[in-house]
C-alpha cells in the first residue's frame, strides 16, 4: 500500500482578495496612528503648509510606486524608476530649453522617453531572459550615465519656459474651490491612480499583469504570447515614470541629472507596505496610495521631530523589512 503526500491546496482567489483587504486596513490603520502621533508630538505637523508639502512629497513618490507596483504585480522588479524619472525630466528640460520647443512636445517627450525605456527593460527581461532584478539594475545604471551626459552634468532650468511650474505647483482645483488648494501634482497623481486601476480591473491588459505573477508558466502554455504582455507592462511603467519625472522638475523647476537614485527605494517600500506582494499575482493601486503616504507621513514627521537624516534611512529600511515579513507571514496562510 503506498502512501502519498497531501498536496496543499491553492489559496482561493476570494481568500487573496480578503487577505488584501485586511493587510491594506492594517495600513490605513498605521496611517491614521502615524498622523494621530505627529500631530500630537508637534504642533507644525497638522499645519496647511505642512499637509501640502506632504501631499506634493506623495504626488512624486506616489506615481513612482504606481510604476513599480504594476511591475511588481506580474513577480518582477524596476530598480530603474528612480532614474528613469530623471532621465525624463532631463529629455524634456532638452526640448523645452536646448530645443526652444512649446510645452506639450516636452511633456510629450517625457512621456514617450520613460516608455522607450521601459521597453527596453521589459525585452531584456522577456526576450532576453535576463532576470528583472539585474536587467533593471543596469537600466538604472545606463540612465543615470545618460542623464548626466545629456545634460553635460548641469541642472537644466525651466525659467524660460511660461506653464512648466504650474504643471506640479499650480492648483486648478484652488481656482475652482478656493477653499481647497489642492496642488496639481496631487492631482496628476489622482488620475493616474483611477487611470492604472481601470487598466488594471477592466482591461486584458490588466489581466494578463496578475495572471504573469500568479502563474507565467500557465498562461505561456494556454497559448499566450506572455513576452508581448510583459512588455507592454514595462513599458506603461516606464510611460508612468515619465509622468513622475514631470512632476518633480516642475516642483523643483529644474531637471537635476544627478537625482533620482534611491527613489526607488521608497517607491518599492511604498508598494509593499500597501500589500502588494513580492512573488507577484497580488496588488492594488489603492493600496501603494497608503503605502506612499505612511512613508511621506512618516519621514516629514521625523523631519519636523528633527531627527537625524541618517535615522531617518534606517527607520525607512526597517519598515521595508516589516513589510516585506508581514507578506511572508500572509502568504504562508493562505
Amino acid at each position: 500500500m503506498t502512501t502519498e503526500a497531501a498536496t496543499p491546496a491553492a489559496p482561493s482567489p476570494a481568500a487573496a482578495r480578503l487577505s488584501g483587504a485586511h493587510h491594506r486596513l492594517l495600513a490605513f490603520a498605521s496611517l491614521i496612528v502615524l498622523v494621530v502621533g505627529f500631530s500630537l508630538a508637534s504642533p507644525n505637523f497638522m499645519q496647511t503648509s505642512n499637509i501640502i508639502a506632504i501631499l506634493q512629497a506623495t504626488s512624486v513618490n506616489g506615481v513612482l510606486a504606481i510604476a513599480a507596483t504594476l511591475v511588481i504585480i506580474t513577480g518582477g522588479i524596476d530598480l530603474s524608476v528612480g532614474t528613469l524619472m530623471t532621465f525624463c525630466a532631463v529629455i524634456c528640460g532638452v526640448v523645452l530649453t536646448y530645443w526652444g520647443l512649446p510645452l506639450p512636445l516636452g511633456v510629450l517627450g517625457a512621456i514617450l522617453a520613460g516608455a522607450a525605456a521601459g521597453f527596453c527593460s521589459g525585452t531584456f527581461v522577456a526576450k532576453l531572459k535576463v532576470p528583472p532584478f539585474i536587467a533593471t539594475l543596469g537600466m538604472m545604471l545606463i540612465l543615470k550615465g545618460l542623464s548626466l551626459v545629456i545634460s553635460g552634468t548641469r541642472p537644466i532650468y525651466f525659467n524660460d519656459t511660461p506653464g512648466f511650474t504650474e504643471i506640479a505647483q499650480g492648483s486648478i482645483v484652488g481656482v475652482l474651490i478656493p477653499s481647497v488648494p489642492l496642488p496639481n501634482g496631487v492631482l496628476i497623481l489622482f488620475l493616474v491612480a483611477i487611470a492604472v486601476s481601470f487598466i488594471l480591473s477592466k482591461t486584458a491588459l490588466g489581466r494578463y499583469t496578475f495572471a504573469l505573477g500568479s502563474n507565467e508558466e500557465a498562461v505561456r502554455l494556454s497559448g499566450v504570447n506572455t513576452d508581448r504582455w510583459k512588455i507592454a507592462v514595462y513599458t506603461l511603467a516606464g510611460s508612468i515614470c515619465g509622468i513622475a519625472g514631470l512632476l518633480i522638475a516642475s516642483r523643483l523647476n529644474s531637471a537635476q541629472p544627478a537625482l533620482g537614485q534611491g527613489y526607488e527605494l521608497d517607491a518599492i517600500a511604498a508598494v509593499v507596505i500597501g500589500g502588494t506582494s513580492l512573488s507577484g499575482g497580488r496588488g492594488t493601486v489603492l493600496g501603494t496610495l497608503i503605502g506612499a503616504l505612511i512613508m511621506s507621513v512618516l519621514l516629514n514627521g521625523l523631519r519636523i521631530l528633527s531627527v537625524a537624516q541618517e535615522w531617518q534611512t534606517v527607520v525607512t529600511g526597517s519598515i521595508i523589512i516589516l513589510a516585506v515579513y508581514i507578506d511572508m507571514l500572509r502568504r504562508r496562510k493562505l
